[in-house]
């Protein structure tokens, strides 16, 4: 399938890279391999969209983040188990 490149409007593909998050208490910040991402061939632009996003700040809000390493995958982060069913402060939805 193809998609769109949010930031040239150029042909882009499906890939993965590494990401640095950090915690939502601000106490430090996580690699995480294997993310989801957009690849752009035409801007190199790597990006991840919006819903990649919100997966990743929910999860590290549901989670005992002191239980993360300092490197971590993606699958592996979003099997975690969450403390709570859903993120009650999110009100966009």
């Amino acid at each position: 399938m193809d998609i769109s490149c949010e930031w040239c409007g150029g042909k882009a593909s499906n890939g993965e890279n590494t990401v640095y998050w950090e915690l939502p208490d601000g106490s430090r910040a996580i690699e995480i391999t294997m993310t989801p991402a957009v690849d752009c061939g035409e801007c190199e632009m790597v990006y991840q969209n919006e819903d990649i996003i919100k997966e990743i700040e929910d999860q590290l809000f549901l989670v005992d983040t002191k239980k993360i390493s300092s490197s971590v995958g993606f699958k592996e982060l979003m099997e975690l188990p969450r403390l709570l069913k859903r993120n009650y402060f999110d009100f966009s939805s």
